[in-house]
């Protein structure tokens, strides 16, 4: 299986994992599934700290690196694809999210509600 971590999830699995459900820390440690992480979430992130919102280890890459999580570029099909999905979400970043999940056939990790309303498939976190 094919994993896209919402933002909140890449959060937790390296602030706080014990937030995440057993399912899902076993889903995401699997080795048969592959994990990735889109350009997205590190924007969000990076935009979050540069205001003070948020605090991540400064070796966040080398982090998901070493958990095996790949990066999903954001490509202009992706942000084409937000124009045939309904609006559910106000957040660009998570319907941008949502809809790499919906082009790349991919199952988002999320715990945010309003993304399993998306014709997605998702794993509820």
């Amino acid at each position: 299986m094919n994993l896209l971590l919402d933002t909140h999830i890449l959060i937790w699995c390296f602030t706080k994992p014990e937030e995440l459900k057993a399912s899902t820390q076993e889903a995401i440690r699997d080795g048969e599934n592959s994990v990735y992480v889109s350009a997205a979430s590190t924007l969000e992130i990076a935009i979050k700290m540069s205001i003070g919102k948020l605090e991540m280890p400064p070796n966040l890459e080398a982090l998901m690196k070493r958990s095996r999580f790949q990066s999903l570029p954001i490509t202009i099909p992706h942000t084409m694809e937000i124009a045939t999905m309904p609006k559910v979400h106000s957040d660009p970043f998570d319907c941008l999210l949502a809809a790499q999940a919906k082009h790349e056939g991919f199952t988002l990790v999320t715990r945010d509600k309003q993304l399993m309303e998306y014709p997605i498939k998702t794993l509820e976190a």
